[in-house]
């Protein structure tokens, strides 16, 4: 629930994070299809989501460190965590400006967090964006910062949090319709500023988080007529994107500045502390990248090609591959026999966009067909997909949302035969096939089924809980026999590392005298696999 006491504490500070990077995944596509400035790429929503899933995964793991102690996280943890976490893993001319942005919120918002810390840490923010920028430009996500800074600051001086916040909003969003006049590019494309669009959606989450209340997200509509392309060095700008993170001094970080500066342009250095990250796009990027070595301690090093297909330099690439998200060793084994490229899901730690483009890449491969695996994953594998597709690769995203579903996909791949078709059939195999899980119930809860006790065994199907049971086999069985009725030809069974397997050997004859002509299949899904997985197809 968002929060809804008038404070900027540590749960308002994750509320915000989590409401921002759900906003951001909700509006990624819209955000990238207004992508003209300053390079057509069409991936700023992408970037500015994997900002804040960043900045997201930050707090959270301050939020966890806490759980088994008997104090809660405080402001300051928060929103240093949230600022650190942007930071390390900002995205892009947009996203980057985005992460100095929040650092220098929690500059000011780690001293304090009522109405007027948020005032000044709007204000901070706003400046230090414009320093991080070499030649900043009206028009774009400066000057919708700055606008919120300034609306925030003529709040009453007993206004409350909420009040501030919901006056940065509207006087964002007032400063991004006005962009399409400041900015030519803009105004000959139809559309306002991109990145200054993402943070309106940003500061929108920042009211509900505070209020509890969501503010009205209305934009300037975007013409029909308007999809920009990757852009096309040789129409002019400059051919690479290079970003890292740098460890260095402020007095080699301010050498750096007037070197890269001459070296292209969208120059923009955030940080602090000893820790910066750098991006600037360029003609040659090694000259970049050594620019960085004079300076201190680069990595994480990343260089993009404008409009041109990004294939490893070294090998061949090879033309199809499989991505796929397992929650178990043993499935991973599973689907390497088969070959795909896996990342495997911990519990309660669902993989990051960044770990499904790095398995994108590992994958090295000019087609790959992304199976998430998991409805959580929906938003993350899309801009891990987008983002993947802008470095040259074509990904197809297949929505599936158990492992079972996988699987069935995976039987079904054929390498040979066109991508379209082969997405089509993928894709079939995985909607006609139901699934479900046993869980444990950890406590005393409310549930589609009834009331479930602690220790009670959940049969999950299609995500909703369908039986309550005493006991793994019984209510296994139960499961089955609801799933059956409506038929099935293959039931699927994964069984977690502690299952025994005289569970696989009684479900199968259970199926067996039960259901004519319905095969089963049994895989061990291993380590952090729940203790039982069904498809039916």
């Amino acid at each position: 629930m968002p929060q809804t006491a008038d404070d900027m504490d540590a749960v308002a500070v994750r509320t915000w994070c989590s409401l921002a990077l759900e906003a951001l995944g909700q509006e990624r596509e819209a955000i990238d299809a207004i992508n003209v400035y300053p390079v057509a790429d069409g991936d700023t929503g992408t970037n500015l989501y994997l900002t804040v899933e960043s900045a997201t995964q930050a707090v959270e793991a301050v939020f966890a460190a806490h759980e088994t102690g008997t104090t809660a996280p405080v402001a300051a943890d928060a929103v240093r965590a949230m600022a650190h976490g942007a930071l390390i893993g900002a995205r892009g001319n947009s996203g980057t400006i985005l992460a100095q942005l929040l650092r220098g919120m929690a500059g000011v918002l780690a001293d304090g967090h009522d109405a007027d810390h948020l005032r000044r840490a709007l204000t901070r923010a706003a400046a230090a964006a414009r320093q991080a920028v070499a030649h900043p430009v009206e028009g774009t996500v400066l000057t919708v910062a700055t606008a919120a800074a300034e609306a925030a600051g003529r709040t009453a001086d007993d206004a409350g949090t909420a009040a501030v916040a919901r006056a940065a909003y509207e006087g964002a969003r007032t400063a991004l319709e006005a962009t399409p006049g400041q900015l030519a590019v803009l105004g000959r494309a139809g559309v306002v500023d991109a990145g200054g669009r993402g943070l309106v959606t940003v500061l929108g989450a920042l009211v509900e988080a505070v209020s509890g209340r969501a503010p009205e997200r209305t934009y300037v509509a975007v013409p029909a007529t308007v999809v920009p392309a990757p852009q096309d060095c040789a129409e002019g700008g400059p051919a690479f994107e290079v970003i890292y993170l740098l460890e260095a001094t402020d007095k080699a970080v301010d050498r750096l500045r007037t070197r890269l500066d001459g070296l292209g342009d969208s120059l923009v250095v955030v940080g602090g502390d000893g820790l910066w990250n750098v991006h600037v796009h360029v003609d040659d990027a090694g000259a970049a990248v050594e620019a960085g070595v004079e300076a201190g301690r680069p990595y994480r090093i990343r260089i993009t090609h404008f409009g041109a297909d990004r294939v490893h330099p070294h090998t061949e690439p090879v033309q199809r591959a499989v991505v796929v998200v397992v929650p178990g060793d043993g499935l991973s084994g599973l689907c390497k026999e088969a070959g795909a490229t896996t990342v495997l899901a911990r519990p309660g730690e669902p993989p990051a966009s960044g770990e499904l483009v790095d398995a994108i890449r590992r994958a090295h491969a000019r087609e790959v067909v992304l199976l998430p695996n998991d409805a959580e994953l929906r938003h993350t594998a899309a801009a891990a997909a987008e983002q993947a597709r802008a470095e040259g690769v074509r990904v197809a995203l297949i929505p599936t949302r158990a492992a079972v579903q996988g699987i069935a996909a995976l039987a079904v791949h054929e390498p040979d035969r066109s991508f379209d078709e082969d997405v089509v059939a993928m894709t079939a195999a995985a909607g006609s096939t139901r699934y479900a899980e046993l869980a444990v119930a950890e406590r005393q809860s409310w549930t589609m089924a009834g009331i479930c006790q602690a220790g009670d065994i959940l049969g999950l199907i299609d995500g909703d809980v369908a039986v309550i049971g005493e006991d793994v086999p019984e209510t296994a069985r139960n499961v089955l026999d609801r799933m059956l009725a409506a038929g099935g030809e293959l039931v699927t069974l994964v069984l977690g590392e502690d299952v025994p397997d005289t569970l696989a050997d009684e479900l199968q004859e259970h199926v067996r005298e039960g259901y004519l002509a319905v095969d089963t299949v049994v895989y061990r899904g291993g380590l952090q696999c729940a203790p039982l997985l069904i498809g039916v197809e």
